[in-house]
């Protein structure tokens, strides 16, 4: 049975993880404030780009606009997912559900599958169960800029024109609300066309070519894409972190409130066996 110093030492342990588990929740707090503008801010031109590239894919195309490798569709012989994961963890479950997301969907295809991971939590777990991890970058930090991603993207888009992979997906996890976050798994490459009305498909007429325009903008909407999907999982990874550093908090005054409670029995059986004691020895003395 533990003595009441071992229980003010256990009191004070866990008052000082409280202690940092709440410092964590505030910072977590602050960086998703920001994190989450910047997912608002940023799904109108995601949404209305992506709009944009399916209704170009769904429209009738002349012979350039045909040949552009990203708009081509494949026998798939070779599946990529680019999957986004935090680099450190103390998020809850978040990460684990994206691995669990991703995990399930390799094993539904018939493909071999190549990965791309970003985030530490991703590149150890499937590294850890032998999956082909093609490439890894970590510590793009909280704040990714544009500029930042532009290496994944370009990856991304070079291994499908070349024709190394013939179908790419997004992994990451999608923000709900600061309670919900809903790991995702959506085809990138090619693109999705749109479902138009014979009146909507007019085509369309280039200047200067098809090939031209088509090739300047597909690959910014696989930058954007990519970026965006970044954005979410950071935003969810900071709701996910602030929730998970909050119960923390709440688990730890629960437990010193227990423990004290502990304590002060302890102590009170203490106080009453030597009472008990004490007069005993007098009630001995006596007789």
């Amino acid at each position: 049975m533990p003595s009441v110093r071992d229980l003010k030492r256990r009191i004070r342990s866990v008052q000082n993880t409280g202690k940092v588990t709440n410092a964590m929740s505030l910072i977590a707090a602050s960086k998703m404030r920001h994190a989450q503008g910047a997912v608002l801010q940023g799904r109108p031109f995601a949404s209305k780009i992506q709009e944009i590239i399916a209704d170009l894919a769904a429209q009738p195309r002349d012979e350039d606009s045909a040949m552009h490798p990203l708009l081509q569709v494949r026998e798939v012989k070779r599946i990529g997912v680019l999957t986004l994961t935090p680099d450190r963890g103390l998020c809850g479950g978040l990460a684990s559900n994206l691995n669990r997301r991703v995990a399930q969907f390799i094993l539904a295809q018939t493909s071999p599958v190549r990965l791309i991971v970003v985030g530490r939590k991703g590149r150890d777990f499937m590294v850890r169960y032998g999956q082909d991890v093609n490439a890894v970058f970590t510590d793009l930090g909280d704040r990714p800029t544009l500029a930042d991603t532009t290496a994944i993207s370009g990856l991304l888009s070079d291994a499908y024109t070349n024709g190394e992979l013939d179908e790419v997906y997004l992994a990451y996890t999608r923000f709900v609300s600061t309670m919900n976050q809903e790991p995702a798994v959506d085809r990138l490459l090619p693109v999705t066309p749109a479902a138009l009305t014979s009146a909507q498909r007019v085509g369309y007429i280039y200047e200067p070519d098809a090939l031209t325009v088509l090739g300047s903008l597909l690959p910014r909407f696989v930058e954007m894409e990519v970026y965006h999907a970044l954005l979410e999982a950071i935003a969810s990874e900071q709701s996910a972190r602030m929730v998970a550093m909050r119960n923390a908090t709440d688990n730890s005054k629960s437990l010193v409130g227990d423990l004290t409670l502990d304590m002060n029995k302890l102590r009170q059986n203490t106080i009453t066996n030597e009472l008990l004691d004490l007069v005993g020895g007098q009630v001995a003395m006596e007789g």
